[in-house]
């Protein structure tokens, strides 16, 4: 927990030495080294906005559910209801239907509480009411009804029961939210670093293109120098005049390379776009080899995809039998028990209550549908069977990705070696060609030659970087592991 709060602290702090520097000098720079770029991304990016939004999202719902497990406390009210209207009636007199004028006032009451069972997916209820009326006209009377305590049961016979299927997908359907909350934000590291080592390029092929528009302009007074005394030919000269002007031309492709790259560096941290920043390159990292079949096991035990094809499964399942049993018939079962009592006054209805016992059972059948039912219980057993076999396929994608993601790692390291090496002998190379021609003991050809090999080869560096970075980052999102502290992404999720 104190890392995370010292995170947090660093981030705030660069936050306002951000907006200090650019309000104060527009061209001062902030260096930001991965982890820190990694950092603010995670916090402050639109990305990460999106990201907690669409957590709470699934977490408000599993609220909702847990809720809807609890007793459940309701009041329904009609507080007045005023008629007054003609209306037809019977009349027993003359064995004939008149038209008589009307006049009422209504109010009714109902207090409920209503508990969800799981088992059997009814409802149990106990509730209370009391109605009144009065009628005005020629016959005015008042009533109250009172039904002071009733005891209740219902549910469907022989039917779907979704509070079962409820149970078995809402608290995975939140597991797997929570675990896509984690794979969403090792999404953002690795979307982070693709955005740090695209400016780390640019700014690299903008610093030696800069270097490049001196050195050759050295040079080439040197050649000019060295012309005079007839050391070097004219086409060399040429060419050392041609390598000024293609140094300066590509000086200032790398100029608006760094500007597009800087532009969508910080935009995507949600920066100030006056904000200019420097980028302190990692160092080589340290050997670190991950077990592909242990990588395996994390992903199938944390990543979300996994948890999401079992609740797709399952929600198929749901449907078939839900359309299988409602094909056959529906067939409710409601029984309650209580007291019920009818006065003309409120103190009277509720003394002496009566019982009230009710029973009722209610069928639907199908007689003709012509296949609609039986046709619904087909598309939904299909519908299972094409979710069952793209969740294979789907399974066996994402194991094949870890195996060459994790491959591809494990590989990096050698190749980062392998790419610093021959950026120093690059650079040595280059060097000692360049003095070597100073002195004319190297001809043009042959420090052109070794200048290709010296930007090459930072480049791939800076490559190989990148590879390795983007490969870990990738492997913490698939498996939601994090292999150098050795313990799963969840235990700082719950610490937060």
């Amino acid at each position: 927990m104190k890392n995370i709060v010292t995170k947090y602290c660093v981030i705030v702090g660069l936050l306002i030495l951000f907006s200090f520097f650019s309000n104060i000098v527009y061209s001062q720079s902030v260096t930001l080294t991965l982890q820190e770029t990694i950092a603010i991304a995670s916090d402050s990016s639109l990305q990460a906005f999106g990201v907690k939004n669409q957590y709470l999202s699934s977490y408000w719902a599993f609220r909702s559910f847990k809720a809807a497990r609890l007793p459940s406390l309701s009041l329904t009210m009609t507080p007045l209801q005023y008629y007054r209207d003609i209306t037809r009636r019977y009349d027993s007199g003359t064995n004939s239907d008149v038209y008589r004028s009307q006049q009422s006032l209504y109010s009714f009451g109902n207090l409920s509480v209503a508990q969800n069972f799981d088992l059997t997916g009814g409802t149990f209820f106990i509730d209370t009411e009391l109605g009144y009326i009065r009628n005005f006209g020629d016959n005015v009377r008042s009533q109250f009804n009172s039904v002071p305590i009733r005891i209740g049961y219902s549910q469907k016979l022989f039917g779907f029961n979704g509070f079962k299927w409820e149970k078995r997908i809402e608290p995975l359907k939140y597991e797997s939210a929570r675990k896509k909350f984690l794979y969403e934000r090792e999404n953002i590291s690795v979307t982070s670093t693709g955005y740090f080592f695209d400016l780390a390029m640019a700014q690299t092929e903008y610093d030696m293109a800069k270097d490049n528009v001196a050195s050759s302009d050295t040079l080439y007074r040197i050649g000019e120098e060295r012309h005079k005394i007839a050391s070097i030919s004219q086409s060399d000269l040429l060419t050392l005049k041609l390598d000024v002007v293609n140094a300066q031309n590509t000086f200032k492709n790398a100029e608006l390379n760094l500007k597009r790259a800087m532009s969508a560096f910080v935009s995507y941290l949600n920066l100030d776009k006056v904000t200019r920043i420097r980028l302190d390159l990692p160092n080589r990292p340290k050997d670190m080899l991950i077990p592909v079949e242990e990588a395996m096991q994390y992903a199938r035990e944390n990543n979300p995809d996994f948890l999401s094809n079992k609740q797709n499964v399952l929600e198929a399942e749901r449907e078939v039998e839900r359309t299988t049993k409602s094909a056959v018939f529906d067939a409710n079962f409601t029984a309650s028990v209580g007291f019920n009592q009818v006065a003309g006054s409120f103190r009277d209805v509720y003394l002496h209550p009566e019982q009230q016992d009710v029973v009722s059972v209610s069928l639907s059948i199908p007689l003709i549908d012509w296949g609609v039912r039986k046709g619904k219980v087909n598309m939904a057993r299909n519908n299972l069977n094409v979710t069952k076999i793209s969740v294979q396929q789907k399974e066996v994608d994402l194991e094949q990705d870890v195996v060459m993601t994790v491959n591809d790692f494990n590989i990096q390291q050698d190749m980062i070696r392998s790419a610093e090496e021959a950026m120093n002998l690059a650079n040595m190379g280059y060097n000692a060609t360049k003095e070597r021609f100073i002195i004319g003991k190297a001809d043009i050809n042959s420090l052109t030659l070794s200048l290709d090999r010296q930007k090459a080869a930072q480049k791939n560096y800076i490559s190989a970087l990148k590879n390795y970075w983007l490969s870990y980052y990738k492997i913490r999102k698939m498996t939601l592991f994090d292999f150098e502290k050795n313990e799963a992404l969840s235990v700082a999720f719950e610490m937060e």
